[in-house]
């Protein structure tokens, strides 16, 4: 089994949402596990920061939105590098749409564009690199939410996004399987990151102050480092034989039911 720093040795991995987050987190923990990174944002100076801070890191900017960029990073990490091993589908977006009856629509289009489309785009692009490598495979790891599996957890559009992200993960593992490209999705529950915490108005600690009181797991705050982790298991080759799976973070928020553990008071 391969463990501790070289996990991710003489790998090549890009990084979408990598300034900020739970994309940052992964790629400064790719870095640090042996992997050349490309961090792919549209928040430039975040972004650069976030590749200065780690070795092993390099910052291209990327709008998922727009296919076009989405090809020419992968093509460009191809170029350089002969290959892409990891492609992390990070990017993502949480806007306040409104209730179902009164959803802003137009918000809704840039909500799916970025977490649906955005991620199609990104799976389709490391998909065609990594089967043009024949037998050599790849990983693909999309972040998803536990809004992937329940409604509640956000807007109706986030919740919609992520159901379809899921559905998306599935069918691709089924696709590229036989190329021996797995895909797996990351779902956590509340994390404290940038954007949380701006759609809520409030600071990290604010937010982990609200999310803690509901957790089922006690003991321990959901970072983003923790997110990560799971991530780096799904890109690396301990994951060798796990595709199409979904990894849930969430301290067994989803796996329970909270009504009964209230009911005898725990």
């Amino acid at each position: 089994m391969v463990v501790g720093a070289s996990r991710l040795d003489g790998k090549v991995a890009i990084v979408t949402g990598g300034a900020s987050g739970i994309g940052a987190a992964a790629a400064r923990l790719f870095a640090s596990s042996g992997a050349t990174v490309v961090i792919a944002d549209v928040q430039d100076e975040l972004g650069s920061a976030v590749a200065a801070s780690a070795a092993g890191c390099r910052y291209v900017h990327c709008d998922v939105t727009d296919e076009a960029q989405v090809e020419a990073a992968v093509a460009g990490v191809v170029a350089e590098h002969g290959r892409l091993d990891v492609m992390v589908s990070n990017a993502g977006v949480l806007l306040p749409t409104g209730s179902v009856v009164d959803m802003d629509l137009a918000q809704l289009d840039r909500v799916m564009a970025v977490n649906f489309r955005g991620a199609a785009a990104c799976v389709k692009h490391a998909a065609r690199a990594m089967v043009d490598r024949g037998a050599g495979g790849g990983a693909i790891v999309c972040t998803a939410s536990v809004a992937s599996l329940q409604g509640g957890f956000g807007p109706a559009s986030y919740t919609a996004s992520k159901h379809a992200l899921l559905g998306l993960v599935r069918a691709a593992a089924g696709e590229l399987g036989p190329h021996g490209v797995r895909v797996n999705c990351v779902s956590p529950s509340g994390v404290a990151t940038p954007m949380s915490c701006n759609l809520m108005g409030v600071g990290p600690h604010q937010l982990e102050a609200m999310t803690v009181p509901h957790n089922v797991l006690r003991g321990k705050v959901l970072r983003a480092e923790d997110v990560a982790e799971a991530v780096l298991f799904l890109a690396s080759d301990q994951a060798a034989f796990i595709s199409g799976h979904n990894l849930v973070v969430d301290g067994a928020t989803t796996a329970v039911n909270p009504a009964v553990l209230h009911s005898i008071g725990l």
